[in-house]
């Protein structure tokens, strides 16, 4: 097992890389709760059952969809990242294509599973891989720097710090709240033992914050451990029906099709080489192994559509897990575990809330910024799609927002320049389906 990892080449051992596996599933364990919820529109009434999920199928299909997709990564891939059904695709499966189109839920299966075969013809045919490397060094830097933004953002509105301001959009929080005090002190016990070099430190401090909110009852004690599985009965095979219903087959679906495509493609390449930069996996500017890494996410996506939830993708949280020693795919599969388990134990996940998850976001943040040394800001046709990258993705919640910001900007500014050439012909076909992206998104 330790040859086939390459424990020894890269610097590690079972221990870090369970500790590594662990800490990546508590910082998405949230994703077990939060999907069922979205998908099936819980905080909608008075809504028709047909157009309502069942939570209890959703909360098993979300568990398995991260199970294979997590395995396949570790033992395919061979990369600490796990996957999951990916917050914003969930949302826009719920509230755009259920709620807004009002397509019933097992079309939006449909479109996933569509997406997904493109996606994996794509990765079969090295397509993905190339695309991948075709960008420039500059714009993956930023790529990692933004989404490091993006994800302590997150965790600071997680935490209550920041919170919505009708005046300004964002202001501090009460930092009083019992909760946002028990983030912080999160915080700062991580912050301490980084500083001290303790490995592991993130993980330990989302276990001492869950003790520590115990003791002064901000987090509930489990009334039971084990729980009942829940049927997937409701949702498995779903997708299919879609296909034989006339009504599926429409230009709004074919652009929902195309909205899953394009959404997932870049949010998947901007985590595997912001995870991967962070990680020190990656060689000559290159995501060694990347067609495998992607083969895992068509077919978690694949597996999640069949059982019934929406597009799997690979989780940037697994920073958390790589900030704690992870760095081979022993620690995807640890994580795969603990998802599995996680159909029995869920009483007992249920205590990990956003205040205690929080501090590891802010802290991925803290160590994914570092890549913005890396940037050639004195070269103004570089720092203006770089920093476009950066900054719309924590601006507009969206990492594929902000990577097809740059990736237009890039050959703009690259052509005023006078270096048309130094530009990849892909990056010229990213700008033109980048564009259709926005087109697309404003429908």
């Amino acid at each position: 097992m330790k040859k086939y990892f390459e424990f020894e080449k890269l610097g590690t051992n079972y221990r870090r890389e369970f500790i590594g596996g662990m800490t990546t599933f508590l910082a998405m364990a949230y994703i077990l709760i939060v999907n069922p919820n979205i998908l099936t529109l819980a905080d909608i009434q008075d809504l028709p059952d047909s157009l309502r999920m069942d939570a209890g199928a959703v909360f098993v299909a979300t568990a398995l969809a991260a199970a294979v997709g997590s395995i396949i990564m570790g033992l395919i891939g061979k990369y600490p990242i796990a996957l999951a059904p990916g917050m914003g695709l969930n949302a826009f499966f719920a509230y755009t294509v259920v709620l807004s189109h009002g397509a019933p839920w097992q079309h939006a299966l449909a479109a996933v599973f569509i997406s997904s075969v493109f996606f994996l013809i794509l990765t079969i045919s090295g397509w993905r891989e190339k695309l991948i490397n075709a960008i420039p060094v500059e714009l993956k830097h930023a790529v990692g720097a933004g989404i490091g933004l993006f994800i302590t953002f997150i965790g600071l509105k997680n935490a209550g710090i920041i919170v919505d301001n009708p005046a300004t959009l964002v202001g501090l929080g009460d930092l009083t709240n019992s909760n946002t005090l028990l983030a912080l002190f999160g915080l700062l016990i991580t912050v301490i033992m980084l500083t001290r070099g303790i490995h592991g430190a993130v993980f330990f401090g989302i276990i001492i914050s869950v003790i520590v909110g115990m003791i002064f009852n901000l987090i509930d004690t489990p009334e039971k451990v084990v729980g009942a599985v829940p049927s997937v009965a409701p949702t498995f095979g779903a997708v299919f029906s879609a296909f034989g219903d006339p009504s599926f087959y429409t230009a709004t679906m074919l652009g929902i099709i195309l909205t899953f495509l394009f959404v997932d493609f870049f949010d998947n390449a901007g985590t595997l080489v912001a995870v991967a930069n962070q990680a020190g996996l990656m060689k000559d500017n290159k995501l060694p192994r990347a067609g495998r890494a992607l083969f895992a996410d068509s077919i978690a996506s694949l597996v999640g559509s069949i059982f019934g939830t929406s597009t799997t993708t690979s989780y940037i949280e697994s920073s958390a897990g790589v900030a704690s020693g992870a760095r081979s795919g022993f620690a995807s599969l640890v994580t795969a575990g603990f998802f599995l388990l996680s159909l029995f134990f869920f009483p007992l996940l249920s205590v990990v809330t956003s205040a205690v998850t929080a501090p590891a976001l802010i802290i991925v943040g803290v160590l994914m910024v570092s890549s913005l040394g890396k940037i050639e800001w004195g070269r103004f046709e570089i720092a203006v799609p770089s920093f476009l990258t950066m900054i719309a993705m924590p601006l507009s919640s969206s990492i594929a927002t902000g990577i097809a910001a740059g990736f237009i900007f890039y050959p703009i500014t690259m052509i005023v320049k006078g270096k048309s050439k130094e530009v990849h012909p892909i990056m010229y076909l990213f700008f033109v389906i980048f564009v259709l992206y926005f087109v697309f998104l404003t429908e």
